[in-house]
């Protein structure tokens, strides 16, 4: 027998899933901010014991393990990366903070500019210049560079990010320069632009580069202590990290770019969205998943959820690598309810893991989602939390509701809760609207797909809000990223800059691009020890019409043997050209018929299919009436009732839970709202129709 692991850590819970042959086995565990190593390998030691075996023996004995992890977005979030400068071509100072006169909401007169990762101090310039066909215009000047370079020295940075003009054409000065400073500023983190993303335009390349630069020691540090317990614990292969494309890679790959890790965790919900979803006859998905922390939302369109490469905005800060497009909210079990300025609020802050929600026990003082749940009847009080690590427990909860009852100078305790449920609500529902809006999408036209701790609690009021009429909930949804991050296959996805009207390119100079892209996927993957006739390819291609300032990413040639580019032919620019203009007319409904466009670069995906979780199952009736297991006194938005609560070990495939009600997993609360019904589909998932 051998396993496969995959591993989530969030705000407040890490979350495991073990696939065993065909079978799933969740766990969580509290999450251990002071070091996350640490709930990872506590929880690998639960299921080692669910399994009867010791640690090493369990570890011995899995092929893989794949990691989604949050360290680089916790970084951002509270602002505690690495100390940082960056050195820029002369001239080019402030460009980072220009941000090509972006503002995030225009109308937004108070909005203050982001935090600067290198203020203007450990901003430094030298003379430099390499011109835009690679040609040497300015040398680099040594003295200047050890001189910046000491003056960093004497600000004590951490971390320097190098980012020259157009370097990606010619890295010559950038590799001259790291150079340099490894010797000037001795075990500092070098992140130097031609390595981190290697194309234009010049914006987006310095603040991928800086950002990489902020967050790379954490993230690097934090992946060398997990494979140090994994080593010392007997796991004896490579450990798999989630990236933002939705691919997984090897810590060797993620080194050379940790960046590539934002966003992991939420991409890997994504991923096992589109695989859950396809196989369920629902292509088309809204994907909502509710932790401790935060509320994550993406969209699923033909069963696809690509990974953009372009204008990421992430924190405020843009970022060029691929990324599966996820909105966040600051809206989870641990959001903390609290009055401002006689307004109700909900989040953005979090009590986190530690102390956690009141509820917890922890020493948690200040109310939380969470924690209105429980005052309305919906978490129980009576057994085990997360899968009996611990109990729930009402004590402080109701006096931290009459608090904030008494600050808004109406209803009880209970009132408040009610009304904090309804704020959370509605903070997610209009963040799904500004979310599909922005894609001209109509949520009705969509299935909802709920998942995280706390998702399959709100699911169906949020989706009777928006107009949607069918939710899946997975049973695995409390730890269903974990689970999306072994659905996910080994990828490289990466581009190069290549500027040229589709009427007149330089068909070698593609040709190259595409070589030397595949030689380095070829090196990584083998590397991995995965077979080269196993690597596939999709070659794609980045294109604008004049003028434009974003690209849009088409497949040129798909799913083909790594290297073959046979493909590339005499019509290679006329294809480009119809494709180009398919896709614009998609995306746009218009095309620009007597203008030729251009293709501003050129770009490879390459993976590996590996073994996941399989996933299937409609919904088929017949099944005999479920009995409720008892009842308690609930608000599940009409008032409070004595609602039947249905037990998840008791349901069988084909039959229907009426509402109102709830049904208790072993890691999630399902809420059968009033107006819809619970069904259970021949794979034991479930799916909330509206009646």
């Amino acid at each position: 027998m051998t396993y496969r692991v995959g591993i989530d850590i969030g705000g407040t819970f890490t979350d495991f899933a073990l696939l065993k042959s065909d079978e799933v086995i969740l766990h969580k565990n509290l999450s251990t901010p002071e070091d996350r190593s640490l709930g990872v390998m506590e929880g690998l030691g639960k299921l080692a014991g669910k399994e009867g075996l010791e640690l090493g023996d369990f570890l011995g004995k899995c092929e893989a393990i794949v990691h989604g992890t949050t360290v680089a977005d916790n970084t951002l979030i509270e602002m505690n990366g690495a100390l940082t400068g960056l050195i820029t071509t002369e001239g080019f100072r402030d460009e980072i903070e220009y941000r090509r006169g972006y503002k995030e909401d225009i109308w937004d007169v108070r909005l203050a500019p982001p935090k600067q990762i290198t203020p203007r101090r450990r901003r430094l310039t030298v003379p430099e210049r390499i011109l835009h066909d690679g040609s040497v215009h300015v040398p680099l000047d040594e003295d200047a560079l050890r001189e910046a370079c000491r003056k960093l020295r004497l600000q004590n940075v951490e971390a320097v990010a190098i980012s020259f003009l157009f370097s990606f054409v010619n890295p010559e000065h950038e590799r001259r320069a790291k150079e340099i400073v490894t010797q000037e500023i001795q075990n500092a983190y070098i992140s130097a632009s031609h390595e981190v993303l290697p194309r234009a335009p010049e914006y987006d390349r310095t603040s991928t580069t800086v950002v990489n630069a902020y967050v790379g020691p954490r993230v690097t540090g934090y992946l060398e202590k997990l494979v140090q317990r994994l080593v010392e614990g007997g796991y004896q292969n490579q450990l798999m990290v989630m990236q933002a494309s939705g691919g997984v890679m090897t810590k060797e790959y993620i080194d050379g770019a940790p960046i590539r890790v934002l966003a992991s965790g939420p991409a890997g919900g994504v991923i096992g969205s589109a695989h859950t979803g396809t196989a369920k006859g629902c292509p088309d998905l809204l994907c909502v998943d509710m932790g401790g922390t935060s509320y994550d939302m993406s969209l699923v369109v033909d069963g696809q959820a690509p990974a953009e490469a372009g204008w990421n905005m992430h924190h405020r800060y843009l970022i060029g690598v691929p990324m599966v497009k996820v909105e966040t909210l600051g809206a989870g079990g641990g959001s903390i309810c609290h009055v401002n300025a006689g307004a109700l609020e909900v989040g953005p802050k979090s009590a986190g893991s530690e102390p956690g929600p009141i509820c917890y026990g922890r020493g948690g003082t200040e109310p939380t989602v969470t924690d209105a749940l429980v005052m309305l009847g919906i978490l129980s009080t009576d057994e085990g939390f997360a899968g009996g690590s611990f109990s729930l427990s009402k004590k402080g909860v109701t006096e931290a509701f009459q608090k904030i009852a008494d600050e808004m100078g109406h209803g009880d305790a209970e009132q408040a809760a009610f009304d904090c449920w309804r704020v959370v609500n509605a903070n997610m529902s209009q963040g799904v609207r500004r979310t599909t809006a922005g894609k001209g999408i109509d949520p009705k036209d969509l299935v909802m797909l709920a998942y995280g701790g706390n998702g399959p609690a709100f699911a169906a009021i949020q989706a009777e809000d928006l107009g949607i009429t069918r939710v899946l909930v997975p049973k695995a949804s409390p730890t269903f990223s974990a689970l999306g991050t072994l659905v996910a296959n080994p990828t490289i996805d990466e581009e190069r800059s290549y500027i040229a009207s589709a009427n007149a390119l330089d068909i070698d100079r593609i040709r190259q691009l595409w070589n030397d892209l595949s030689t380095r996927a070829r090196k990584f993957f083998t590397d991995a020890h995965f077979k080269a006739d196993d690597i596939r390819v999709n070659y794609q291609l980045n294109m604008r019409y004049p003028g434009q300032n974003f690209s849009l990413s088409l497949d040129y040639m798909t799913d083909v043997p790594l290297g073959d580019l046979s493909f590339i032919g005499d019509d290679f620019g006329a294809r480009a050209i119809a494709l180009f203009n398919q896709r614009h007319m998609a995306e746009y409904a218009h095309i620009r018929e007597h203008e030729v466009p251009e293709i501003s670069g050129v770009r490879l995906a390459a993976h590996v299919v590996t073994p996941s979780p399989k996933a299937s199952g409609g919904f088929t009736p017949g099944g005999k009436a479920p009995v409720a297991a008892k009842a308690r006194r609930a608000n599940l938005g009409t008032g409070f009732a004595q609602v039947p609560v249905y037990l998840g070990k008791d349901l069988e495939p084909g039959m229907e839970v009426p509402s109102p009600s709830i049904i208790e997993e072993t890691f999630t609360t399902i809420v059968v709202y009033p107006g819809w019904k619970a069904q259970v589909d021949d794979a034991g998932d479930y799916q909330l129709v509206k009646a």
